[in-house]
């Protein structure tokens, strides 16, 4: 039994890393084309295009990884069932808990290795594809440190310390230069909130003038700051909150939450995050009683385009489950989870119906 183990690991594993090659080549060709539209503004040529594009692959890995999965074990058995060893296996002795264990190994080390990437690789890289790509087009320079966003604009610099959903800026400093660069304004903006027309009402404002007999220190409780910035710019430098890292997200939930904003979508995107590796395994059990469904008539075509609908029907109720969340404002942990449970459920339903047959 630990030879066929191997063997139907093997297979498994072979298949899915093929398919997911397949599938990140082709979602980097589809990133290619939609970049093409914007190429030549600015200093967008096309090694930037292609950086941008290999940037953002991490993030489409993690996003793929179980609908790779689900095609790979889909695409695996349906090719033992059609050669009849499948049925070997079955009837040889191999039990159904012992099949589901052998492609539960390559799933336990697919989670490992997507829980990792999403961790690890995906935010970063999505967040230095987003400045390559501001910086190229609009010729600002923008970083994120500890200390929050900065952006370079003239000889105006920018320190954003929290960026909120509500296009509301908190912890503001607006460092502004002579030709000399000699600092001649620092102002500390508690709350900046965008009006439109490229203007933002900074409140509860702290500015510090530098001339030559001296600083002064003002206060305002209200000004208004016309500035080229824009929350399309700050959109661009930050990650989406289903690509930030779970560390990253608790931070975002601990400061909305100290601040009474509301941390819904943070909080689903949190559990989303945590739970999502298991969703590979979920798929891949999925696949076993999928493969054997109609063998006599279904070809393997058929099959390969049932699991892309499975996995595309799979991103959609999670998409659709957390969107209903943040709408009915569901418990974010419930929200996360169905998607799993539904299919896990159906699974479970399918193999029991197989098994009585």
């Amino acid at each position: 039994m630990k030879t066929l183990a191997r063997y139907l690991s093997r297979e498994v594993a072979a298949s899915t890393l093929l398919v997911f090659a397949a599938l990140l080549m082709l979602f980097s060709f589809f990133d290619l084309i939609n970049e093409l539209r914007d190429l030549g503004q600015g200093n967008y040529r096309l090694g930037r295009v292609l950086l941008y594009v290999l940037l953002n692959a991490p993030g489409h890995a993690y996003e793929l990884a179980p609908i790779a999965a689900l095609i790979g074990t889909l695409t695996t058995l349906s090719v033992l069932v059609a050669n009849s060893e499948y049925t070997v296996m079955r009837t040889g002795g191999a039990s159904l808990t012992q099949i589901a264990g052998a492609i539960g190994r390559v799933g336990v080390g697919l989670m490992l290795a997507t829980f990792l990437l999403g961790e690890l690789v995906a935010p970063a890289s999505e967040q230095l594809a987003q400045q390559v790509r501001l910086q190229a087009i609009k010729g600002m320079v923008a970083h994120e440190f500890r200390s929050g966003f900065w952006f370079k604009q003239d000889r105006t610099f920018v320190n954003v310390q929290h960026v909120l959903p509500t296009n509301t800026l908190m912890g503001v400093r607006i460092f502004e230069f002579s030709v000399d660069w000699r600092l001649t304004d620092l102002r500390f903006v508690e709350f900046a909130g965008f009006l439109g027309e490229r203007q933002w009402r900074l409140q509860k404002v702290t500015r510090t003038h530098f001339g030559e007999d001296g600083a002064r220190i003002s206060r305002q409780d209200e000004e208004i700051w016309d500035t080229v910035l824009a929350p399309a710019m700050f959109d661009g430098l930050q990650v989406a909150p289903e690509m930030l890292s779970i560390g990253s997200l608790y931070q975002n939930i601990t400061h909305l939450s100290q601040n009474n904003q509301k941390s819904s979508r943070f909080e689903i995107a949190f559990w989303t995050k945590a739970l999502y590796p298991a969703s590979i395994l979920v798929l891949m059990f999925m696949a076993i009683p999928f493969a054997q469904f109609k063998r006599r008539s279904a070809g393997l075509g058929w099959r390969v385009f049932a699991g892309i609908m499975l996995g595309l029907g799979f991103l959609l109720l999670n998409r659709l489950f957390s969107y209903l969340g943040l709408l009915y404002d569901w418990l974010p942990i419930l929200s996360a989870l169905l998607p799993s449970l539904v299919f896990l459920a159906a699974a479970g339903a399918l193999l029991w119906r197989i098994e009585r047959r």
